[in-house]
């Protein structure tokens, strides 16, 4: 019997060790895949300053719904904050990170009975990629997924009589009016289906059609008395739901028509399987996570994969399944490749976030720059700020312009670039909003009493501009006009003061601003003042995104460099405003706002190069984690999460125009970058123990003598080794 029962053990042995074999050779051979979306935390960045959100959307979708708190206020850009357990619906779309509110389209809110006040109380929610749930203070559950351009809600009810739905056609997420809705027209169609159209005006003036349609009859429905200043219906829908206690609604979008937001939901949803949407939501957000395979512990993978995911929640593909779209001009455009992309934040984005796209999605890059180049045909100048292919004229200078510049310069020739270049220079010469380049050129700057805000950052970022004007005027052989503009981005040196080493404001008679303060920020909501939420010492390095051996020239050279690197890191400062991106501070060092963002890997150029290293691991550990106050500031559509993916892998783009990554060091011990016709670019980084320094760095085992790495390197595949 003993002998029996140590054969059967063997032979279990043996089953397990086969067994074992012929899974890994499975996975070898038809390549199983890791489920890189357990590692996102959608409630990252969604408590404090994070703006974030937790409902559903698609990799650069247009749709994202999700739960309102509240309709105005700073904290609730997003329309959402954790803390807040108020809920007065859902809404269909929404900005992700951003400063300021926009969209909150179409509200709906499921109820049983009566109540005094439309609106809930959440007792319970969770969230993954493509899934949102809550269950409300009356008992219903709330569930919500997404295609790209069609949302998918599925309430339950605590019982199968008296379930309402509030469909709420006035509510959006305000910013700077009341009335919010301009004009509106509404069709009940039938006793399942409400379609229309709204044209309103906040942020953006801008237009969206809709149909809403639910898997159940209402028996009953009943428009709300208008408050003042309405223009929109608010409806109440009963419905008898008999042995059911569950209700389903679609809704659809388009910026076109109302027959375009119908095909657009019988082209992506034309079923009511909540699971399968949700499961192919996920399967889409693999394709995009699993672009950067790391190795690391699972508190780092959940904030370097939501740092990803939201990197990817935003452009948002705003043209409709037949390529159609409604352009800058209010007029109806076709979309080349069915991609005209928009919530295009690019004074933040510009920095980091486009650089990367550029490695990880560079399919998507040649749609950003059409899309870009569509927007000057109708308005006349490149985009600024964008939502809902509408211009906003938010924040300073012109930053399409690197994002094209970057582009043609790695080699993406998706875009006419001659076609490029002149969008660029009419951008730069013909005067719009914030941009009065006669002046600019008259004086070489933004002379403060004439321009009462911001004259200093507007300078310095129309400098960079002019620099990426040039690079490309070169690389079309235009000589004469590239050397205008390099003559143009030399402007920096102008607002230079050598007897503080900081950038100031500038008279017209070429008077220094006084009395100064180089502690306190300033920006349009304090004014005056002469810089763009940030203060004198950052935007001071800000202007070396393109020139940082000018800046160290100016200082009086690298050791003294070092010394102003290393007073930047260490003063500090009394009474400066949380509001204006300085909540996360090493000295002056202002994580929370993009100016900063470059500023440890300017080390690279000093005399103790090391010390980037020091600086960016702390950044790295102190402003970021898996909680969700684990975003320092507004993530602002993926940029604060862009330079947490480039410093984990150990670089980042100081100038993100020219293609040049500067070394940091990685935060991990092995990083795959998944390349196109499967290359794989590898970073390994041997383990430093602490006050160790990476001091070696190799490319397919060759020493590299120089501080940065090359975009067509990295594309080429290979192993870059830190030792």
């Amino acid at each position: 019997m003993r002998v029996k029962i140590r054969i059967y053990f063997l032979y279990f042995i043996i089953s397990i060790a086969l067994f074992s074999c012929h899974t890994k050779s499975l996975k070898e051979q038809f390549g199983v895949k890791t489920d890189y979306t357990q590692f996102v935390n959608p409630f990252i960045g969604t408590d404090g300053t994070g703006h974030t959100f937790p409902g559903p959307t698609m990799p650069f979708g247009m749709v994202q719904p999700g739960p309102d708190n509240v309709n105005t206020g700073w904290d609730y850009t997003s329309g959402y904050q954790l803390k807040d357990s108020t809920i007065l619906g859902f809404s269909q779309t929404r900005a992700s990170g951003t400063g300021i509110s926009e969209f909150g389209d179409i509200l709906l809110l499921p109820f049983v009975g009566d109540k005094k006040e439309l609106k809930s109380k959440k007792i319970k929610e969770e969230a993954e990629v493509g899934f949102y749930s809550v269950l409300l203070d009356d008992s219903t559950q709330v569930e919500l997924t997404a295609t790209n351009r069609v949302a998918l809600h599925r309430y339950t009810f605590p019982s199968n009589n008296n379930t309402k739905v509030l469909v709420d056609l006035q509510h959006g997420l305000r910013f700077i009016t009341d009335s919010l809705v301009l004009e509106n027209e509404t069709n009940v169609e039938n006793n399942h289906t409400i379609s229309g159209y709204t044209h309103t005006k906040n942020w953006v003036e801008r237009k969206y059609f809709f149909v809403i349609e639910f898997d159940r009859d209402f028996n009953e429905y009943t428009k709300l008395p208008k408050q003042p200043k309405e223009a929109a219906p608010r409806f109440i829908l009963n419905f008898e739901l008999g042995e059911a206690k569950q209700l389903r609604a679609r809704i659809a979008l388009s910026t076109v028509s109302v027959e375009g937001a119908k095909r657009n939901l019988e082209a992506e949803l034309n079923h009511w399987d909540f699971e399968l949407v949700h499961q192919d939501t996920k399967k889409e957000w693999n394709k995009y996570l699993s672009t950067i395979d790391i190795e690391a512990g699972q508190e780092q993978k959940e904030i370097f994969y939501t740092g990803m995911y939201h990197l990817f929640t935003q452009p948002n593909n705003i043209v409709d399944i037949d390529s159609k779209y409604r352009g800058a001009n209010d007029s109806i455009a076709i979309a080349q490749n069915g991609e005209y992309f928009s919530t295009l934040s690019l004074w933040d984005t510009y920095r980091a976030a486009h650089p990367l796209y550029t490695i990880i999605t560079p399919q998507k890059v040649d749609g950003f720059v059409q899309t870009m180049l569509a927007h000057h045909k109708a308005k006349g100048f490149l985009p600024i700020w964008t939502a809902w292919g509408q211009e906003n004229f938010c924040m300073i200078g012109n930053h399409a312009i690197p994002v094209i510049t970057d582009a043609y310069i790695k080699g993406f020739k998706g875009f006419d670039p001659n076609e490029a270049l002149d969008a660029m220079v009419k951008s730069t010469s013909e005067n719009h909003l914030n941009s009065d380049w006669q002046m600019y050129n008259k004086y070489g700057y933004y002379p403060y009493d004439l321009i009462d805000n911001e004259s200093v950052s507007r300078t310095l970022e129309s400098g960079f501009d002019d620099y990426c004007v040039g690079l490309l005027a070169e690389e079309l052989g235009e000589k004469a006009l590239a050397q205008t503009y390099y003559t143009r981005a030399s402007y920096y040196k102008n607002l230079f003061d050598p007897s503080t080493n900081l950038m100031r404001g500038k008279s017209t008679k070429g008077k220094f601003r006084v009395p100064f303060d180089p502690i306190m920020p300033t920006s349009p909501m304090n004014n005056p003042g002469d810089y763009t939420e940030a203060n004198a010492w950052q935007y001071s390095f800000a202007s070396t995104q393109f020139d940082p051996e000018g800046l160290v020239d100016l200082v009086g050279g690298k050791e003294k460099f070092t010394k102003h690197l290393d007073k930047f890191f260490t003063i500090q400062g009394e009474g400066v405003s949380k509001h204006l991106g300085q909540e996360a501070l090493i000295g002056q060092y202002a994580h929370g706002n993009e100016p900063s963002h470059h500023i440890a890997y300017l080390y690279a150029y000093s005399s103790e190069p090391h010390k980037s290293q020091d600086y960016i691991r702390q950044i790295y550990s102190q402003f970021y984690d898996n909680t969700p106050t684990g975003i320092t500031g507004n993530d602002d559509c993926g940029q604060m999460s862009a330079w947490y993916i480039f410093s984990t892998l150990g670089f980042y783009p100081v100038n993100p125009a020219n293609g040049e990554f500067i070394f940091g060091v990685p935060q991990v011990e092995k990083a795959t970058i998944n390349l196109p016709e499967g290359k794989t670019f590898i970073i390994e980084n041997n383990k430093l123990q602490e006050g160790e320094y990476s001091s070696k760095i190799t490319l397919n085992d060759s020493i590299l003598d120089q501080i940065f790495i090359d975009y067509k390197d990295i594309m080429k595949g290979g192993t870059l080794k830190f030792e």
